[in-house]
């Protein structure tokens, strides 16, 4: 066979080539259009290419961005890798002093950043060692604030790029883990990890991705590379609507039944207020039928999917981390399961999948690999080749184990058909009386009741039983319930003793730069829930 090498720059002269008419769609602050075809996209990346070129990149130069999810921010995806830079995504909803570490951690030399978001930049440009700060117009205007101006720059280059000799295992991107704890990690991604991830969520049982699609996704760019939607969607042609940095549930609507999007994804909170939005004005927007819905980044309630399926959409779980690339397993039917129950098919639907092709999981607790029998829970532990190996300058190997598995730190179970179910984070399971309580079930739980918003569930310290649980719940406007009704709720599921011992009603729940709930700080702001306000376990 040729040793043909798994580059992203033979996907970006693919994509000019053979789909120069497909649309992308985006969305300024303003909520005002831009619109243009993957012709103008090619040009424009190759452009953006050969201007970084000029101002000096060299292989293996790290870019960072601080960009939303638009079309520059595509041409970035495709222009960096290319040329044999490392596109670095930027968080840009992080702390400015953990922002600082990862551009100097990473060494970046180049920055492409929104206008809108040149308050972020100001708040760590006295901290960060830049070469070039390049600016791009989003709000309309063309002032680039002193700094180079991406417009500008592309008008005067009429060079093309000078694609260098790159193979598949050098790097072309990388992100930094969004973790509660510690200095985040970087994780760098290769031509090939890319490729091959593009590929496995493009398969048929996975999110199905074709020419014939229109793609909005409405999780961050800045992150985990959107999920690796940018790539797999123009390595097949499809058609992208970008949303910008307006993500309310009803701009989300407005988009998804505007442009007749067929794939999407977003994280659980995100897919709630839709829905609530969706469910107050259900005449308002018509989605697309068959929209797949995908929904990643923490476990979601069985009820989120029941919720969606009167609309005529299919949610898609699915598992992974930053190190995974991220996707590693998917949640659809096997064809013998068309034919189960309801109930049945719910319960599979909602688990988070089986692993795609040439990605291995098992579970292992202290006594090595647990049984498939979907009841014994272990640490879920992966391997693949888009799994990271090892951290970005960060000799510590404590996340890998000796035989070369990734530990994850999700507690699961998995069951005869391969399908895994997080049960928790490890740092997250209530320990009570020795017995475990996972928090993610009975979150789920509680979201099933219709007066309940979102909920989280963390371990509160107890005297006799170690841990307790706590439930946190914000209610949908307007509902009223009371803490006895939802404990009463929660008892056809759970046992007396795993029933939380109060219900603490919050205005709103903190959630992580990428949409997950931060349970550390709700540990830490009930750390003094004093064992005498608590009702007795099993009362």
């Amino acid at each position: 066979m040729m040793p043909f090498q798994l580059t992203l720059t033979s996907l970006l002269e693919r994509a000019g080539r053979l789909f120069p008419a497909a649309t992308i769609v985006s969305q300024r602050p303003d909520n005002s259009t831009h619109r243009y075809t993957y012709a103008d996209f090619y040009h424009r990346a190759r452009a953006l290419a050969a201007m970084l070129q000029r101002l000096g990149l060299r292989q293996g130069d790290r870019v960072a961005t601080l960009m939303w999810n638009h079309h520059r921010h595509l041409e970035a995806y495709f222009a960096v890798p290319a040329i044999g830079g490392v596109l670095h995504t930027l968080n840009l909803r992080l702390h400015p002093d953990e922002l600082a570490y990862i551009v100097n951690h990473a060494e970046d030399r180049f920055l492409l950043v929104d206008d809108v978001l040149l308050p972020v930049f100001d708040r760590i440009k006295d901290l960060v060692r830049l070469e070039h700060v390049i600016v791009a117009p989003c709000s309309g205007g063309s002032d680039a604030h002193g700094y180079e101006d991406y417009e500008a720059q592309l008008a005067t280059c009429d060079a093309d790029p000078v694609y260098p000799e790159i193979t598949e295992d050098d790097p072309a991107g990388m992100c930094y883990t969004s973790g509660t704890t510690g200095q985040p990690k970087g994780v760098v991604y290769t031509h090939r990890s890319i490729s091959l991830h593009a590929l496995s969520i493009s398969l048929p049982d996975h999110f199905a991705i074709s020419r014939r699609d229109t793609i909005l996704p409405a999780m961050s760019m800045f992150h985990a590379t959107a999920w690796g939607m940018p790539f797999a969607g123009v390595m097949n042609g499809s058609a992208f609507v970008l949303p910008g940095p307006n993500l309310q549930p009803e701009r989300i609507l407005d988009l998804l039944s505007t442009h007749r999007v067929t794939l999407t994804g977003a994280v659980p909170t995100v897919w709630l207020a839709v829905l609530n939005a969706l469910e107050r004005e259900p005449d308002r927007w018509r989605l697309e039928p068959g929209l797949r819905i995908v929904v990643g980044g923490s476990a979601a309630p069985e009820a989120l999917v029941r919720r969606f399926e009167p609309f005529g959409a299919r949610v898609l779980q699915v598992w992974g981390l930053t190190e995974t690339s991220p996707i590693a397993t998917v949640s659809t039917l096997k064809p013998h399961m068309e034919s189960w129950p309801e109930v049945e098919r719910f319960k599979v639907r909602a688990t988070q999948g089986v692993p795609g092709p040439f990605t291995e999981i098992r579970s292992v607790d202290e006594r090595g690999e647990v049984a498939w029998d979907g009841a014994t829970p272990g640490e879920l532990e992966v391997r693949g080749p888009f799994v990271a190996d090892r951290y970005f300058k960060l000799p510590d190997r404590q996340a890998w184990t000796t035989d070369g598995w990734l530990r994850t730190g999700d507690i699961a179970t998995i069951d005869a058909e391969g399908y895994i179910r997080i049960t928790d984070r490890k740092k997250d399971l209530i320990k009570s009386g020795g017995e475990w309580i996972s928090s993610i079930d009975m979150e789920n739980a509680l979201v099933a009741h219709p007066a309940v918003a979102e909920a989280a569930v963390v371990a509160v310290p107890d005297p006799k039983w170690q841990e307790r649980p706590l439930a946190l719940v914000v209610l949908k406007p307007t509902a009223v319930v009371n803490a006895d009704e939802l404990r009463s709720f929660l008892a056809g599921t759970f046992a007396k003793w795993q029933l939380p011992d109060d219900v603490v009603f919050v205005p709103e729940l903190p959630h992580t730069s990428t949409g997950k709930l931060l349970k550390s700080e709700l540990r830490q702001r009930f750390r003094n829930w004093h064992a005498e306000n608590l009702v007795a376990p099993g009362a």
